[in-house]
C-alpha cells in the first residue's frame, strides 16, 4: 500500500507491528536515507544496533543468496525486542527475493526496510510493495517538509513550548536545508539549552545553525544595503586578504539586490514578501532584510541592478578594468545611495 506523505511522519515515529516491509524510494538519496534512520530508530530503540537486532546487507547479496531476506527476518536474537533487517540500493532484480519473504512474514518478525533510488510507475519493485495489502511504499520527493513534520522533529528532541519567532525560523531553517543538517542542528540546540528553561531565541537559533560560507560577503553587502560608507573599504580589504575574488563579490551583490528586488516590488508588502522567499531567510538577517526593503524604494533597487549588470559585464569583458577597484567604486555608489534613502 502506499503511505501517504500526511501518515509518513506517524509510521516513521511508531512503526505498527503488523506491517512486515516499508519501501523508502526517491532520487534525493539523503532524504532517504533520513526516513531509513529513523523508522529503523523507532523500531529498535536505542540499544538495538548494540543488541544486535539490527540486520543490514545489500540487496545486491540477495542475488546470491534469494532466501537471505527471508531468513534475516525470521531469525531470532539473543536479545528480546523489536527487531529490523535493513536491505538497501535495492533494484527490480530484488522483487523475487522480497517477494517470498513477505509471503512469509508472520506477526513478530522482524520490520524489513528497504530503500531504493528513484522508481518509476512502472517499477516491479514499486508495484510489489503497492499491490501488498500489508506492506507499506513510501515514495520521498524533493518537496521541502511541511509545519507539522518539522514540528514532529522538534517535539521528538525534547524542543517543545517555543516562542512564535523561534518556531518560524526553525520551520524555514527545516524548509532550506537538507534532512541530515537539518536534524543536527536540532540535536545541537537541545543539548544547547538543556537545563536551561529561558525560551530560545532568534539570536540562539542564528549562532547554532551551520554557518554560512557565504558570511562575510555578507557583511559588505550588509554595509552596502544599510549605506555605511565607512566600513566598506575595510571589510574589501578584509575579504581581499581572504581570497574572496572581485567577481564572487559582484555575484553575490547581484544575488543580494535581486532578493531585495523582490521583496520591494511584492505588492503584499515586505513581512509577506520576506516569508516566501526560497531559499527561506531567517533570523537577524530577516530582520536586516525587512529594514533594508523599508530604505530603499523599488526604483532605486533596479538602479542598483542596473549598476552591478555593467560592473558584471566589464569584470567578465576581454579587457577588464582593474577588477577590485571597480566594484570597490560600484559598491560604494550603491552605499552612497543608500545614505540618502534613509
Amino acid at each position: 500500500m502506499k503511505l501517504a506523505p500526511r501518515d509518513a511522519a506517524g509510521f516513521l515515529s511508531r512503526p505498527d507491528p503488523r506491517v512486515p516491509a516499508l519501501l523508502i524510494f526517491g532520487t534525493d538519496a539523503m532524504r532517504v536515507a533520513e526516513r531509513r534512520q529513523r523508522v529503523v530508530a523507532a523500531q529498535i530503540g536505542p540499544q538495538g544496533e548494540g543488541e544486535m537486532r539490527l540486520t543490514r546487507f545489500a540487496a545486491a547479496d540477495l542475488r546470491r543468496d534469494p532466501a537471505a531476506a527471508m531468513d534475516a527476518m525470521r531469525a531470532q536474537g539473543f536479545f528480546p525486542g523489536p527487531r529490523a533487517v535493513l536491505i538497501e540500493d535495492a533494484t527490480d532484480a530484488a522483487t523475487d527475493a522480497l517477494k517470498s519473504a513477505l509471503a512469509a512474514w508472520a506477526e513478530g518478525d522482524a520490520l524489513m526496510v528497504v530503500t531504493s533510488g528513484a522508481l518509476n510507475a512502472g517499477s516491479k519493485l514499486r508495484k510489489l510493495f503497492e499491490g501488498d495489502k500489508r506492506a507499506l511504499c513510501l515514495a520521498v520527493y524533493d518537496d521541502p517538509p511541511g509545519r507539522a513534520e518539522i514540528e514532529a522533529q522538534l517535539r521528538a528532541e525534547g524542543l517543545t513550548d517555543l516562542p512564535p519567532e523561534a518556531l518560524r525560523d526553525l520551520v524555514a531553517l527545516g524548509q532550506g536545508m537538507e534532512p541530515g543538517d537539518f536534524r543536527q542542528m536540532l540535536t545541537r540546540i537541545a543539548l544547547y539549552k538543556l537545563g536551561d528553561s529561558t525560551p530560545l531565541s532568534a539570536q540562539e537559533i542564528a549562532l547554532l545553525a551551520p554557518p554560512a560560507g557565504e558570511a562575510a560577503v555578507d557583511s559588505v553587502l550588509d554595509a552596502v544595503a544599510d549605506g555605511r560608507l565607512s566600513d566598506i573599504a575595510p571589510l574589501m580589504t578584509r575579504l581581499a586578504g581572504q581570497g574572496v575574488a572581485p567577481v564572487t563579490l559582484c555575484i553575490g551583490a547581484l544575488r543580494h539586490f535581486r532578493q531585495l528586488h523582490r521583496v520591494t516590488g511584492d505588492p503584499r508588502g515586505p513581512d509577506q514578501a520576506v516569508a516566501g522567499l526560497r531559499p527561506p531567510v531567517f533570523g537577524p538577517r530577516r530582520d536586516r532584510l525587512l529594514r533594508q526593503a523599508r530604505r530603499w524604494p523599488n526604483e532605486k533597487v533596479e538602479i542598483a541592478l542596473g549598476e552591478l549588470i555593467t560592473a558584471d559585464l566589464s569584470l567578465r569583458s576581454s579587457s577588464p578594468p582593474p577588477a577590485h577597484a571597480l566594484i570597490e567604486r560600484v559598491l560604494m555608489r550603491l552605499a552612497a545611495l543608500a545614505a540618502r534613502s534613509r
